[in-house]
């Protein structure tokens, strides 16, 4: 059963959004779990954290989502630390400049952006239900319109470009938390997705040649982090978001996701496949 103290896990917490999601949800009384693949990084992310907020909010782990492996341990940690799981805020992600593997041997922004959170909140989600009322909020992007997926090769697309992957990699954030949301349905647990806004973070400058390039001109220009955490502090600490279940949610209002991310038979062949390739 959920205790007094509020637990909230947010991944990719070691800089940009991640560090100002944990902020607001320590600032709103949450302990936070912050988890980040790098330990220096992370540390020092937690003290911001800590002395922003105090010293009792915070508390760090380590995965490196490259690592279906590391998500796994990443899971066991949380679940031996915590009887119990108020939050699962998912924000970590990656565009890569070039076409990588994971160590798992799929490509690396499907594996880092969508399979290891699909496998890490399926291995919470149990705790998560013992908790309810819950939260799981992923972090998605406009970025998923217009992407479209070819499950056969969604681990191994043919077409790899490093906005293509990041898109479709989006996409599968959002048709995910469909497919979870329909599971989900009357457990008290609530599932959301989220567009955070054009932010100036540093994800966009591995983008490639061009697109990184225009990255870097326009980034000066748009949302700063701290603003670009609003709305997943919001869905993650609103007494009451039911209204949000299952929803697409930009500036802390429902909003419509492209067709495809609206497709509840593509989420659930998405949902099979990414079982399969993560060994669930």
């Amino acid at each position: 059963m959920p205790g007094a103290e509020r637990i909230a896990l947010v991944t990719g917490a070691s800089a940009g959004i991640g560090v100002y999601t944990a902020l607001g949800l320590a600032r709103a009384g949450f302990r936070v779990i912050m988890a980040g693949r790098d330990a220096a990084r992370i540390e020092r992310a937690s003290r911001i954290v800590a002395e922003r907020a105090g010293a009792g909010a915070v508390e760090t782990a380590l995965a490196d989502f490259a690592s279906l492996a590391a998500v796994r341990r990443l899971a066991e940690e949380v679940l031996a630390r915590h009887e119990y799981l108020d939050v699962h805020l998912k924000n970590g992600g990656l565009i890569a400049r070039r076409r990588l593997l994971s160590e798992d041997g799929y490509e690396l922004t499907i594996a880092v952006n969508h399979l290891a959170p699909f496998l890490l909140t399926n291995l919470l989600l149990d705790r998560l239900r013992a908790s309810a009322p819950s939260r799981i909020v992923t972090v998605a992007s406009q970025s998923h319109r217009g992407a479209r997926l070819d499950l056969a090769t969604l681990a191994a697309p043919p077409d790899w470009t490093p906005l293509k992957a990041y898109g479709r990699s989006k996409l599968c954030n959002i048709l995910f938390t469909r497919a979870l949301a329909k599971r989900l349905e009357g457990s008290g647990v609530v599932a959301t997705a989220l567009h955070p806004g054009l932010i100036a973070t540093k994800i966009g400058d591995t983008a490639g040649s061009v697109a990184g390039w225009g990255w870097r001109v326009v980034k000066p220009f748009l949302t700063t982090p701290d603003k670009g955490a609003e709305t997943s502090v919001f869905l993650a600490a609103v007494p009451d978001a039911t209204p949000f279940h299952g929803a697409y949610v930009i500036d802390k209002k429902i909003a419509e996701p492209d067709p495809a991310a609206r497709d509840d038979a593509l989420a659930e062949r998405l949902w099979q496949e990414s079982a399969r390739l993560v060994g669930l």
